[in-house]
């Protein structure tokens, strides 16, 4: 089989994964923290981004087999981590004019996700 269609495969069946995974934390975490922040898209932004810095950590220190580390961070990650669920309930709080509460969640789902990330790999670091 061409190895780019094995590669897109590979990214596919793991953003499958990564999406359902996604979808049911999701529709369980019917949280909101302060009322009105989502919180299963604020907690899978987290995790996704933890995950992702233990992968690549993995990948680098491991010399990890490409189309693993594809499978795990381009295909997993990128289709359990909810960026683009974030931007729509951002833009949702916007137009409902809930101002101070969409920069609370905006700032604190980037700075976070960033450091839950470094946190992964100083972890996973120190482990391996």
């Amino acid at each position: 089989m061409n190895e780019r269609i094995v590669v897109l495969l590979l990214i596919g069946s793991g953003g499958f994964i990564g999406t359902l995974l996604r979808y049911l934390i999701s529709i369980n975490t019917g949280l909101k923290f302060f009322s009105v922040l989502p919180a299963g898209t604020f907690i899978v932004n987290i995790v996704g981004s933890f995950l992702i810095g233990i992968f690549i950590c993995f990948s680098e220190r491991l010399k990890m087999n490409e189309n693993v580390r594809l499978f795990l961070t381009a295909g997993f990650c990128g289709g359990f981590t909810t960026f683009s669920a974030f931007s729509a309930e951002i833009f949702s709080m916007l137009k409902n004019q809930l101002i101070i509460p969409s920069f609370i969640y905006i700032v604190g789902s980037i700075f976070i996700s960033i450091i839950a990330l470094f946190l992964g790999f100083i972890i996973t670091k120190a482990c391996i």
